[in-house]
């Protein structure tokens, strides 16, 4: 199959001839066994259309803006652009990456909660109108920098995090929103929806509801002050699960047509960033140290236990919380990963922990998990790993790059691509598509999930 590309900036694996995710990863897994052991990503680029396939079936009525900030890897930009995503930005570089693949102004929404003046006149300056606002100083600094914008009132939405203690609040409350929509009034800044912020992985279908219900509050007030506001943003909170998609819709569009009837003439728009890219991504780490310590002292990691005593093992990979597993800093679970062994079924397991190289007490990744005994060398997969695992180590615990990211897409989702209409010459500019090929010296491999 012939591709035209225009500069490429990276390669996509075609997955022919029955070759599998599995393959591409025992491939690279070997390779980096001979060399220098460094972590990596395979990411299968069939699942953002497959996602975005799921999204349309479920929440027609409702726009996708993409969360960047979730997952900025180029890749992802560019798929979701050519699906017909919008954007949602938090700062100036993510603005520049999104722009960069030619994205349309009015597709962007710039949704920092403290925004720089200088970004502000960077979002002026690029045409990128369409803000977030929740309180008066920001309204302020706007009106100033950016007399053309065009503002989302973030609401808070009640039972928002209630259930997460590290969880925080955004948006003005309902309360103190006429302030500020007759603050803007005054300031001549125009107001044109909102935007309700809604935590992720929100499985209460009655947060969208008390969400949209006081939306169409803020709305009537507007209203009322002389606004037209035409945009309607639920949030996020959407964790990629159909039984998710079935049990939101069902609750949104009832009270979505109750409220915000297609006569109104509301657009209706989300931000999945999660449900997109979480399970496109598989990460990929090397285990780079080893203690084994009593399960009842655990406090002494180096003392040797007793014969009659089962260990407790800890093993350090090279990465953790302060690299691809930043997501754990902010409450989020990993999962237990698969070893990377032949193993047999009655292979014994062990009370295990997993951290991050850097040592420190907040560098856990998995707190505890049954695993066989490992060796250092040994590999561990992570599969769900495409949220928030993207970007720059947050310490320099190790002088490693980020790990690489292997793109890889199988021919039945390409054609499937083809036929939704988004490959052409105008999108998906920066592929390099080329059929993957196996390590022909590679020894098969098996991935064990862990009992």
């Amino acid at each position: 199959m012939k591709v035209i590309t225009d500069e490429p900036q990276y390669s996509v694996g075609l997955l022919e001839g029955g070759i599998a995710l599995c393959d591409v990863i025992d491939n690279y897994i070997y390779e980096q066994t001979l060399s220098e052991k460094n972590a990596f990503f395979v990411a299968d680029l069939g699942v953002l259309m497959r996602q975005y396939v799921r999204w349309r079936t479920y929440m027609a009525q409702i726009r996708p803006y993409y969360a960047v900030r979730c997952n900025s890897s180029p890749a992802v930009i560019e798929v979701l652009a050519a699906l017909g995503t919008g954007f949602i930005c938090t700062n100036k570089s993510e603005l520049q990456l999104v722009q960069s693949h030619g994205i349309l102004s009015e597709d962007i929404i710039y949704s920092g909660v403290c925004k720089q003046v200088s970004q502000i006149k960077y979002a002026a300056k690029n045409g990128i109108d369409l803000l977030v606002c929740d309180n008066e100083a920001e309204l302020h600094k706007i009106s100033r920098c950016h007399p053309n914008a065009k503002l989302l009132l973030q609401v808070s939405t009640e039972g928002s995090g209630q259930d997460n203690e590290m969880s925080m609040t955004f948006g003005c409350s309902l309360k103190d929103c006429r302030h500020l929509l007759e603050r803007a009034k005054e300031l001549g800044v125009h107001v044109v929806g909102v935007r309700s912020h809604i935590y992720s992985a929100c499985e209460d279908d009655q947060v969208y509801i008390h969400a949209i219900s006081d939306a169409r509050c803020v709305f009537d007030m507007g209203e009322e002050i002389g606004f037209d506001m035409k945009i309607l943003d639920i949030g996020g909170g959407f964790s990629g699960s159909k039984i998710q998609l079935e049990v939101i819709n069902k609750a949104v569009m009832s009270i979505v047509d109750l409220y915000f009837p297609p006569s109104t003439g509301v657009s209706i728009i989300a931000e999945p960033g999660s449900f997109f890219v979480t399970s496109a991504f598989t990460l990929a780490v090397n285990v780079i140290s080893k203690e084994a310590v009593a399960r009842d002292r655990p406090d002494q990691a180096h003392e040797n236990p007793s014969p009659n005593e089962e260990p407790e093992f800890q093993y350090h990979m090279n990465e953790g919380v302060y690299g691809s597993f930043a997501s754990k800093l902010s409450e989020t679970l990993i999962t237990a990963p698969s070893v990377y062994r032949n193993l047999s079924l009655d292979a014994p397991v062990f009370s295990s922990s997993l951290w991050g190289p850097s040592g420190d007490d907040l560098d856990q990744v998995v707190e505890h998990c049954m695993l066989p005994e490992l060796n250092i060398g040994d590999w561990l997969t992570f599969t769900q790993a495409g949220a928030y695992s993207m970007g720059h180590p947050l310490c320099a615990a190790t002088d490693s790059p980020p790990p690489p990211v292997y793109y890889v897409i199988s021919s039945r989702d390409w054609f499937e691509m083809q036929d939704i209409g988004i490959t052409n010459d105008a999108t998906l500019k920066n592929f390099s598509l080329v059929p993957y090929c196996l390590n022909s010296c590679q020894t098969a491999a098996s991935l064990s999930v862990p009992a």
